[in-house]
């Protein structure tokens, strides 16, 4: 049998940005549910950095704390679940999760983060987020003047080597398989200090996440501290697109400055809609959510 509750507000995702809008929304007073199934796409990340305060600590104890505090509002409600379906319009929302329960909302906000696509390369998965890594902002000290890898190919190439040399002069493009950027590009990374390696790379030797080295598929290797990798990325949860949420080419969830989509009633925060990718920017995110949706409950309250 399915059960039915009634929320002001359902967050779905509660990691980050999730529940840094539960807190602003049940700090002032609105009922509020937060469905999670508690799988953050950085749970093999060791550590958590450039997030003031809690700079060095992993990702799950930040998570952690900010739960506990979060369910000290007895405002909040924490649920373990699985959203799979959400339909109707602004005031009047209907969610159904995994397990068979039901909620309704007056407002939804989809803090639900994206889904990486792993390369079919053998130790990229493994290395994710430990060694293998997509931010330097996040990552790039601990790897500062090790022998770094990227792994890109492209018109963007030279923009992401002239970032990642700020942390480290030994660093060598990996474009596995035949370049595809022009002349230009060739002649300055040379000119810069950046080596380029085109062969094909079939696997990314590691112990316990940790690079060693990559291996060719002429059997030559190459000796690495680290690898930065922007592989594709598709939304973590299918729904806001279902409801109508307008996505950017890029893919993430169009929004404006106080993270409302174009559907009236939706909300949506977190690395779902930014391309920047941190803890410090979804806590901002989802706190402006919060803000944002406590002022239009308020307003369409008195209207």
């Amino acid at each position: 049998m399915i059960s039915e509750h009634d929320f002001d507000v359902v967050i779905i995702g509660g990691s980050y940005a999730g529940l840094s809008a539960g807190m602003a929304l049940g700090r002032s007073m609105w009922k509020v549910a937060i469905i999670d199934s508690g799988k953050p796409c950085n749970a093999q990340t060791p550590h958590s950095h450039n997030f003031i305060t809690h700079d060095g600590d992993t990702p799950a104890a930040i998570a952690a704390s900010a739960k506990e505090q979060v369910l000290a509002y007895p405002t909040v409600h924490f649920i373990e679940d699985l959203a799979v379906n959400a339909s109707g319009t602004d005031n009047d929302f209907t969610i159904n999760t995994q397990n068979g329960q039901q909620l309704k909302a007056k407002k939804l906000l989809f803090a639900t983060g994206v889904k990486d696509l792993m390369p079919d390369l053998p130790g990229h998965s493994e290395c994710w987020g430990i060694s293998v890594i997509h931010c330097p902002f996040c990552h790039g000290y601990e790897y500062r003047d090790e022998e770094t890898g990227i792994m890109t190919n492209g018109e963007m190439t030279l923009d992401f080597a002239k970032l990642i040399r700020n942390w480290t002069p030994k660093l060598t493009i990996f474009t596995n398989g035949p370049a595809t950027f022009d002349d230009l590009i060739r002649a300055t990374l040379t000119q810069i200090g950046v080596g380029l390696n085109e062969k094909i790379i079939t696997e990314i030797e590691h112990k316990n996440g940790y690079i060693s080295q990559l291996v060719f598929a002429d059997q030559e290797t190459h000796r690495l501290k680290a690898l930065y990798s922007r592989p594709p990325f598709i939304q973590h949860c299918q729904l806001p697109e279902q409801l109508g949420c307008m996505l950017s080419p890029q893919g993430h969830i169009v929004v404006d400055p106080t993270q409302k989509t174009n559907i009236a009633g939706i909300f949506a925060a977190g690395d779902n809609t930014a391309m920047a990718r941190s803890v410090s920017g979804a806590v901002a995110a989802g706190g402006m959510a919060g803000a944002r949706i406590c002022h239009e409950l308020i307003s369409q309250q008195y209207s």
